[in-house]
């Protein structure tokens, strides 16, 4: 490890006039040893932290996760491990500026596509860039892992122990939570882990979703919503009616029944669905947003004077569109399984890529994992005065 330091002593006594460059070498050498010192001593309260990246997940790879990795090293100052093909990888590396980056390789021989399926990528690709990035969380070797790839993969790969992550005990369906680029930022969970739901499904989706709000958002006593055709308590299939029981005992912030209209505009802070559910209604409010978009861009090139007036008010649609980019959230936690894991869209730049990594190390500085295990087993709300182990 020190190789670059002996080097450097030698350069000195010789007056070499390229021992400077021996001398920055050796500084990144020492910059590592502390990393992993101090993540072997403190583990996730040290200063830095070490986070895995798929580097085979987005459509594009490995080129926005590796740039992303990139920009997230440079901001974070902490070790980002990029997991895959390494030669694809270091092609990548050549051409960004790594200096003093905390950036580690780690080889897969084989990689998710978008169209495999989950059930045959479990066992099938033992050796894939997903499979040696959650065990690498799962040893310990890292704090979080990052993917936009193939989110039922990753799923089915995080949940089984035996080759990733394992559920937080007393989990019975991990969920996927997405955070809606509206103004309240609202977190709608489930996203399409489990079209087929039971209540007590629902219920711990909404323990998981209080604490993720309350410590990476930094929302006091969250208020909770079951998503609904109407919000009268009435309203809704049996999977709804058989959840509000539980919702109204669990102790959680439970304000009642809402429609999509109302968890868009932040009546609730975490809306609470079927997976099913869920995935159709944020591609649909990704579709609106879609059609919007282009037709008010058609609308406006309609003529001369609607130009002008486009043009006028080119700074206002610029800011709704960097409120409304999804690339600021970057991904989607996988809540319930047994470690820090976040999916991004297949369609990540490197800037999302980067914001998702920030999701990832906001839930280990504010060990979110730990304290979802603790209300699964409470049930619902810790009581005032008990603490969390």
């Amino acid at each position: 490890m020190f190789c670059h330091y002996t080097d450097y002593l030698a350069g000195v006594k010789q007056n070499d006039p390229t021992c400077g460059v021996r001398v920055a070498l050796c500084l990144t050498e020492i910059q590592a040893i502390v990393r992993i010192r101090t993540h072997e001593l403190y583990g996730k309260s040290g200063c830095f932290m070490r986070i895995v990246v798929d580097a085979m997940g987005s459509d594009n790879h490995p080129g926005p996760d590796v740039a992303g990795a990139v920009m997230a090293a440079r901001e974070f100052g902490d070790t980002i491990i990029l997991v895959g093909d390494s030669n694809q990888i270091e092609a990548e590396l050549s051409q960004l500026d790594t200096a003093g980056l905390a950036i580690e390789l780690e080889h897969a021989t084989q990689k998710v596509e978008m169209t495999d399926k989950p059930s045959e990528v479990v066992k099938g690709k033992p050796d894939s860039s997903m499979h040696v990035g959650l065990r690498l969380v799962r040893e310990g070797a890292a704090d979080a892992f990052v993917s936009a790839g193939n989110t039922g993969a990753v799923l089915g790969i995080a949940m089984l122990r035996q080759v990733g992550l394992g559920r937080i005990p007393g989990v019975k369906r991990p969920a996927l939570g997405v955070i809606f680029p509206t103004k309240e930022r609202p977190l709608l969970i489930d996203n399409g882990a489990n079209a087929d739901c039971r209540p007590e499904y629902l219920l711990q989706f909404a323990i998981m979703g209080t604490y993720y709000v309350e410590r990476v958002l930094g929302v006091t006593n969250p208020r909770i919503a079951l998503l609904s055709n109407g919000e009268e308590e009435g309203k809704g299939n049996s999977l709804i009616k058989e959840t509000i029981p539980l919702l109204k005992e669990s102790g959680l912030n439970y304000i009642g029944n809402i429609e999509p209209k109302e968890f868009m505009q932040g009546v609730a802070d975490i809306g609470v669905t079927d997976g099913f559910t869920g995935n159709v209604m944020m591609k649909t409010a990704e579709a609106i947003a879609a059609y919007m978009s282009d037709l008010i861009r058609d609308e406006l090139m309609s003529n001369p004077l609607t130009m002008l007036g486009g043009l006028l008010a080119r700074p206002a649609f610029a800011r709704v569109r960097n409120r409304l980019n999804p690339d600021e959230v970057g991904g989607a936690p996988l809540l319930g399984v047994n470690g820090v894991v976040i999916i991004g869209h297949g369609r990540s730049n490197a800037y999302a890529i980067k914001q998702a990594i920030g999701q990832a190390r906001r839930m280990v500085e504010n060990n979110v994992v730990e304290a979802i295990a603790t209300g699964i087993q409470q049930g619902g709300r810790l009581k005032e005065g008990e603490q969390e182990s």
